[in-house]
This record gives structure tokens, sequence and C-alpha cells, in this order.
């Protein structure tokens, strides 16, 4: 058993349906420790980055309708990105998640309980995304997340310095 990280996305159709609450609940089973969390607006670049296997495997139509599925065409803007850790996480996961295609996930699933496939575009409305592979989660971790935003670290890290504004509040309480 390894010790693994994973990223998992509760994607529009979650947050507008109310269901961080239960995913989060259905995640708890798998005994792992969250890491790190954030609500995040997707921009294109982050969506197009996130799904770049889509286009090849699925095709342009699909790609696109995803983007605007995970850009909040069609519900909010919002995820809720998460990083589980632990042990076979990734595995442990994918199991609670279910299939990709709702319509074949375990109706225990979250995906069986929650997704749906839309007829009009074929976009599978699946609530959450969780990371495929090892190779996979790492790489999305480190698009989504930067090291100071995790718990703990859990990739190699350089220190570099970055000169940026900064928005505060107006007034301090």
């Amino acid at each position: 058993m390894a010790i693994q990280q994973t990223l998992v996305l509760i994607k529009p159709d979650g947050i507008v349906k109310s269901l961080t609450g239960n995913i989060i609940t259905a995640l708890s089973e798998t005994k792992l420790v969250i890491i790190g969390a954030k609500i995040v607006q997707i921009s294109r670049e982050l969506a197009e980055k996130h799904y770049y296997k889509l286009k090849q495997e699925k095709g342009e139509l699909i790609f696109e309708e995803t983007l605007k599925y995970m850009q909040g065409h069609y519900h909010t803007n919002r995820v809720l990105a998460l990083v589980y850790h632990g042990e076979d996480a990734i595995k442990k996961i994918r199991e609670v998640a279910g299939a990709t295609n709702p319509e074949k996930a375990s109706p225990v699933s979250i995906r069986g309980k929650y997704g749906r496939i839309v007829s009009s575009t074929g976009v599978f409305e699946n609530v959450v995304h969780a990371s495929e592979n090892e190779k996979e989660a790492e790489r999305e971790v480190k698009l989504w997340f930067k090291p100071h935003e995790l718990a703990h670290v859990i990739y190699p890290t350089k220190k570099k310095t970055i000169t940026t504004e900064e928005i505060d509040w107006k007034e301090a309480i």
C-alpha cells in the first residue's frame, strides 16, 4: 500500500445542487486526510490545462462543452478543490466517486446518486472529479494548488522570490 495524494473537485453541478456536504461525508468513508481545500473560479486557461487529454480522446465538441460546464456556463463558475492524502488515496476516492459515466456508476456511489448525462450536449454532469492515477494526481494537485496552500509538503519544492501586489481588507477589525 502506497501513501498517495489525489485531487478531488466538487464540480459546478455539485455546488449548485448543494451536494458539498453529502459528497465530503461520502468521501470521509475512505478515512483519508484532507490536506488542501479551496473554492476556485475556473478560468478557461485552467480548464484547458486540466482537461487537455479530453480533446484528443473525445473530440472538440465534448472538450468545448466540458470547458463551458466547468466555467459555469450552465450552473456556477465555482468548484471546491480538495487534496486527499493517505494509503491508496487514488483507488479509495475513485471507488467512492464511482464510474465517470453516471449511468454506469454504482447507484450507491457519488456519481451514481447525483450524476446525469445532459442529452443535448452529451456532457457528463458527474458532480466530482477524481484523479485517475499517481502521475495525473501529481499534475493536477500542482495545477490547482501551490505548496503553501497544503497542510504539509507532499512533493519536492523550490524557493523563489515573487513580487506581487496584494489585496488586503479595507479596515482591520
